[in-house]
């Protein structure tokens, strides 16, 4: 927690991008007032944690859609806009969109499945930073997952912390030496030290 306060005492943003629906990462995160951004919902959720203000950035969910996968026996989480459930239950869900030829896509994050409408990480990133003024070129995305790879895909600097998959190793700049929390701390005090990301010494090149 220490590095994420020293890095926005510096004059810098942080912008978390998650999957999770925000009442849960409220329960796992309580240092909100850190972040300019929180993007949750896997995209489809912005909030503003000194405004305390929400702006959900698609269509909700369809309660029939997530009757007939409970039905079904599919365990899931109805977010503000994102259905989420947990393999290996992805077979069940694509088989129902098939079924009712729905508009919806399957968006894998390790070991679960998510079914945004028309909506990724990608897509709330830029309106987080739309919000904040902030260009995508000037900004350092890490992640570890699937569902990492649409935001880490805009950012001007895309890294991934060594415990990564390593699909996802393969399309970024830079991985850390450190794996979780401390592989972000590391790529923390690499930028507060002055060195371009893209130099940082005590940061891997994918191989």
């Amino acid at each position: 927690m220490n590095a994420l306060r020293h890095f926005i005492t510096s004059g810098r943003k942080l912008i978390m991008v998650t999957g999770r629906q925000l009442d849960d990462l409220q329960t796992v995160c309580p240092h909100f007032e850190l972040f300019s951004r929180v993007v949750t919902e896997n995209g489809a959720l912005l909030y503003d944690p000194q405004s305390k203000s929400q702006r959900v950035l698609a269509n909700p969910p369809n309660p029939e859609l997530v009757e007939e996968l409970r039905r079904r026996g599919v365990p899931v989480s109805a977010g503000k806009v994102i259905i989420a459930t947990s393999r290996p239950h992805e077979k069940e869900v694509l088989d129902l969109i098939r079924e009712q030829r729905l508009e919806l896509q399957v968006i894998l994050n390790k070991a679960s499945v998510m079914l945004p409408s028309g909506v990724d990480k990608g897509t709330g990133l830029k309106c987080a930073l739309s919000e904040l003024g902030i260009p995508l070129r000037k900004t350092i995305g890490v992640g570890d997952a699937e569902n990492d790879e649409a935001f880490l895909a805009l950012c001007g600097c895309s890294v991934a912390v060594a415990n990564a998959l390593n699909a996802l190793k393969t399309r970024v700049r830079l991985v850390t030496v450190n794996e979780r929390g401390a592989g972000v701390v590391e790529l923390i005090n690499e930028v507060l030290r002055g060195g371009a990301p893209v130099s940082c010494r005590s940061l891997r090149t994918p191989s």
